[in-house]
């Protein structure tokens, strides 16, 4: 039994303060980077020890994703996202009230453990609202709103910080918080998570899975391997000054949108090819910065094309998921995003082995050749033997029964 659809500006509605959620989730990931200094004069801890507080979130979102699925698997979803979001507005408002280094990493660490089961869970409630030929949109939109982070609410949040104290974006991430929450406890229909319209992927292909997951988490790896050093490659091998590398960090988060959105107005109409397309011009634009990054146009030209695939990367991966998760699609998502974020800290590590033996270039090189490594994986699938839909469809019968 499938649950009844609620009226169309409820579902309007709950998808607004899904985006607005996930671009909430993502500027906290992230906004201790634009307050390193404030929070370390301000509690009187080491600039590295304000970085734990990024690297340790993200570690947090890799490990706990799949586990944490699993165990909220028979709760509505409705009660769910409530959880995660009220569990936003608190570790937020902790943060923002922390005087020392103790409290503010509990906080964080509670807020990495929320976006891990928001992320699993949010996609397949998202996307059933809404008939299936104009899914990759909804996916799309949401994907925008998170890559609206880095563009709009890191930088708002540090100018914010800047001007007043670092607690005070903490307390506006509450504010945001506490309005997708009223709007998602209100207009949420509360139904057992197996009657959820996108419960269950229309597709299962176990083969599929696997080749998706190998190739993002192989694409993520390589992108983090050099973006984690893009302002030393900037500085060092393109020789823009500090104030116009600045400007540079703006133009790849642009890029970023602008690959996400375009991406997304296709992603219905082309699933398979907008996955390939995004790992490909990926590993372009990394190979290419490695090959002319001394070229100060190219560079540009380059760090265009890898900004403008490293969103829709991720979102075109978590689509596939939609459509060939082997069980429930809640859980394959949990696994990609898990998975997702190894390789954003896999990548970072292996960035900073390279360094000092073969330099910024090098590991440029490296991530690279991963994701290229990537579009073999998705190319390789072309050439194995065609997957049964016979099977295909005794395993969405035995999920669904």
């Amino acid at each position: 039994m499938v649950t009844a659809q609620p009226a169309p500006w409820h579902r309007s509605a709950v998808l607004a303060a899904l985006m607005l959620a996930a671009f909430t989730f993502n500027t906290a990931e992230n906004l201790p980077i634009g307050l390193l200094e404030l929070i370390s004069e301000s509690l009187r801890v080491s600039v590295p020890a304000v970085g734990l507080l990024v690297t340790g979130y993200g570690l947090t979102v890799a490990v706990a994703s799949l586990p944490l699925a699993h165990v909220m698997r028979a709760v509505p979803r409705r009660h769910v996202l409530a959880g995660v979001l009220a569990a936003l507005v608190v570790s937020s408002l902790v943060a923002a009230l922390a005087t020392s280094y103790g409290p503010l990493l509990v906080a964080r660490l509670l807020t990495a453990l929320a976006q891990a089961l928001f992320w699993a869970v949010m996609g397949p409630v998202a996307v059933g609202l809404f008939a299936p030929e104009v899914r990759g949109r909804v996916v799309g939109a949401l994907s925008v709103a998170g890559s609206l982070a880095l563009v709009l609410g890191v930088p708002a949040g540090t100018w914010l910080g800047q001007r007043s104290d670092w607690p005070v974006p903490f307390a506006m991430l509450a504010a945001l918080g506490l309005a997708s929450l009223l709007t998602v406890a209100v207009l949420l229909p509360t139904s057992r998570p197996e009657e959820e319209h996108a419960a269950y992927a229309a597709s299962p292909d176990v083969r599929r899975f696997g080749i998706v997951l190998a190739a993002g988490t192989l694409a993520a790896t390589g992108a983090f391997v050099g973006f984690t050093y893009i302002v030393k490659f900037l500085g060092d091998v393109s020789g823009f000054p500090p104030s116009t590398v600045s400007v540079l960090l703006v133009v790849f988060g642009v890029a970023c949108l602008a690959g996400v959105s375009i991406t997304g107005a296709l992603l219905d109409r082309f699933p398979h090819a907008a996955l390939s397309t995004a790992v490909a011009t990926q590993a372009v634009g990394m190979l290419g910065l490695y090959a002319a990054g001394t070229d100060p146009v190219a560079a540009v030209v380059f760090l265009v094309l890898m900004g403008g695939a490293l969103g829709p990367v991720f979102m075109t991966t978590q689509n596939a998921m939609l459509h060939c998760a082997p069980g429930r699609t809640d859980m394959a998502l949990a696994a990609n995003s898990g998975a997702y974020n190894a390789g954003i800290a896999a990548g970072a590590a292996l960035g900073g082995l390279i360094l000092p033996l073969a330099g910024v270039r090098g590991a440029f090189l490296a991530g690279g050749l991963l994701t290229a490594g990537a579009c073999a994986v998705l190319f390789g699938e072309r050439l194995l033997p065609g997957a049964s839909l016979k099977s295909h469809a005794h395993v969405e019968g035995v999920t669904r029964g």
